[in-house]
């Protein structure tokens, strides 16, 4: 039997002693009023982001790929065997199959992956860089993790800000 002081996402509106809004969907450890000490800590953790994604997307772009051609060289370069079905590269990028399969075409013609027939399944493709695309990624990835050590100091200090701030 459902009390008044239950509502849709259970007792708690009850446990927090506070009406029902939308912060709530996330649950009661960091329910409002909050510091301004974590506003500031997300805020310069977003801040470090968005200069390395600005710095990404620069160098990306001078490259001539997208973020997401990249992330799909990064996908295809970890995977063990260093090709993958498109299925699979969807299913890590969180893609529609066709979304992949498009993806894969722009790659393909501008020279950076080749698709191959799967030695284990004649009816499967496998989709693995070419030795170009293998040298721009190494040059996109170095100068990526450069970017990334750049920015850690902040971000370190930024989660550490945030973790104090959690307990």
């Amino acid at each position: 039997m459902t009390t008044p002081e239950r509502s849709a996402l259970g007792d708690l509106a009850n446990e927090n002693r506070v009406a029902p809004h939308r912060g709530e969907a996330f649950g009661p450890a960091f329910a409002p009023p909050l510091d301004d000490s974590v506003y500031e800590g997300l805020a310069g953790f977003r801040g470090a982001m968005r200069r390395f994604l600005a710095f990404s997307e620069a160098k990306l772009t001078a490259a001539g790929i997208t973020s997401q051609q990249y992330q799909a060289m990064l996908v295809i370069k970890v995977h063990p065997s260093g090709a993958v079905m498109i299925r699979d590269l969807a299913r890590e990028m969180l893609l529609q199959p066709n979304g992949a399969v498009q993806l894969v075409d722009r790659l393909v013609n501008v020279g950076l992956v080749e698709r191959r027939q799967s030695p284990d399944d004649r009816r499967s493709v496998l989709v693995a860089m070419t030795a170009e695309g293998s040298q721009v990624l190494e040059r996109l990835a170095a100068d990526h993790l450069h970017e990334m050590l750049r920015q850690e100091p902040l971000l370190a200090e930024s989660l550490r800000q945030l973790r104090r701030l959690g307990r």
